[in-house]
């Protein structure tokens, strides 16, 4: 086992993995940026390593100064954490070639499913389902354009390396088709260095439902079930629960099992999620694999009892799972709710600044993973989000209520936050029912 990991991240995802490492009796180094040099969390750390300026680029981006900072911490392993440079496989690379451990995936599987057509071909080759469209990238208009037509419209073009809802367009036409395929690729340029684009049949009413996987180094792999992510804004998740409200148990079953051969396929271990789309038919397929921890992991953690972080380091030390798929159950509901430091009725703009006031919901079935304080300067630097509010309770109706009840306890002052938006959710009727998809926020909550 390490005895010592770098947590190269921030705010509530870096106080997460402190805290998993704290009970496992490992110490932990912890970069940060001068823009969060006040955050609490640095001094449940061991060692704190500031590592540059503000802006990303100057600091958990910059891969030198975490190395260096891997250095002087005299770590034997790094955890990324979600975001930044945890699905960088270069990053990955120079931390594997400096004998320090990256706790996640091989380089080889981050390539593989981290680029959307290849990703493709390996699921047919494991035989999960995929969405009908290209082959492979989308060389020219007229390619795009015979392929859109055999398929039928509305298309969606997307970006192979994409993620986030960059390089995404919607087209109910050859006129659409034309135009998207330019913006998409440029976006695709912009965003990620690679302008490839692929076209799939576009599910107007899908839901966006993913499977957490793990898998270790021995050839063991698990699935700890799925989750519900369908409640977004502008491909941006808001809401995710397990389980899915409108899978079936043999659905279910087929599901999670083709997220596990999938992986398999791929030589894939450490933590991750397939991403499927889910048709109003139940008919499923795969949008993308996410090669690392996710945001809404504590979903899976409350309903499976299973720690991922710790698990993600066992892995990565060498050791087998410490459990087996048939060991792994259901139990309840979770919900979880992005606590987003942003202004709905200002169009979602971001609201950095100082928190005065605060008070933290609690209670049965209640958890809080957050950062924040009163008196902590949100930055505006980096992803708005400031915390991640969850209920675990018996049933689904009871996770609503006892959420609904948590939001009307938390209270942010006078930063704006996206809880009115979220109580607004938990009293849809169309959300209790779970007759949702992925652009229900926008076609129906949102639109004026």
């Amino acid at each position: 086992m390490f005895s010592k990991i770098l947590i190269a991240n921030r705010g509530e995802i870096a106080l997460r993995i402190i805290r998993a490492c704290k009970e496992m009796g490992i110490q932990t180094a912890v970069v940060y940026s001068t823009a969060d040099k006040d955050a609490a969390y640095l001094d449940l750390a061991d060692q704190k390593i500031c590592i540059g300026d503000a802006p990303p680029a100057d600091s958990y981006l910059n891969i030198p100064r975490i190395m260096s900072a891997a250095e002087i911490a005299d770590v034997d392993a790094i955890h990324p954490g979600y975001g930044f440079l945890s699905e960088k496989h270069h990053f990955a690379e120079i931390v594997r070639s400096c004998k320090i451990e990256f706790i996640g995936p091989p380089v080889d599987a981050m390539l593989a499913l981290g680029d959307k057509v290849q990703c493709k071909k390996i699921a047919k080759k494991a035989k999960v389902p995929t969405v009908p469209g290209s082959d492979g990238a989308v060389e020219s208009e007229e390619e795009a354009l015979e392929i859109a037509r055999k398929i039928g419209y509305p298309v969606i073009i997307k970006a192979a390396a994409g993620g986030g809802g960059r390089g995404m367009r919607v087209a109910h036409n050859d006129v659409s088709l034309r135009a998207g395929i330019k913006q998409a690729a440029l976006e695709a340029e912009n965003a990620f260095k690679d302008a490839t684009v692929y076209i799939e049949k576009y599910v107007e009413f899908g839901r966006h439902v993913e499977v957490q996987v793990i898998a270790d180094q021995h050839g063991n792999a698990c699935h700890l079930y799925e989750r519900d992510c369908s409640m977004q804004r502008r491909h941006q998740k808001l809401v995710e629960e397990s389980p899915c409200p409108v899978l079936s148990p043999e659905k279910r079953e087929e599901l999670c099992s083709s997220a596990v051969r999938l992986i398999k396929a791929a030589g894939y271990y450490n933590a991750g999620t397939v991403e499927f789309l889910v048709d109003a038919d139940m008919n499923y397929f795969i949008l993308e694999v996410n090669a690392r921890i996710q945001v809404e992991h504590p979903v899976t953690e409350l309903v499976t009892g299973v720690d991922l972080i710790k698990e993600q380091i066992r892995v990565a030390a060498g050791e087998k799972l410490s459990f087996a798929q048939k060991d792994i159950k259901l139990t309840g509901h979770a919900i979880e709710i992005r606590l987003n430091a942003e202004d709905p009725a200002r169009n979602f703009a971001p609201c950095p600044g100082v928190i005065e006031e605060l008070r933290l919901p609690g209670g049965p079935g209640v958890r809080l993973d957050t950062h924040v304080y009163a008196g902590y300067r949100i930055p505006p630097n980096y992803d708005s989000m400031i915390g991640k509010l969850l209920v675990h309770r018996r049933t689904r109706a009871e996770a609503i209520a006892t959420m609904k009840r948590a939001l009307l306890e938390t209270h942010i002052s006078p930063i704006k936050t996206t809880i009115p938006l979220h109580l607004q959710i938990m009293d849809n009727e169309h959300f209790r029912k779970g007759t949702v998809d992925t652009r229900f926020v926008e076609r129906v909550m949102l639109a004026k």
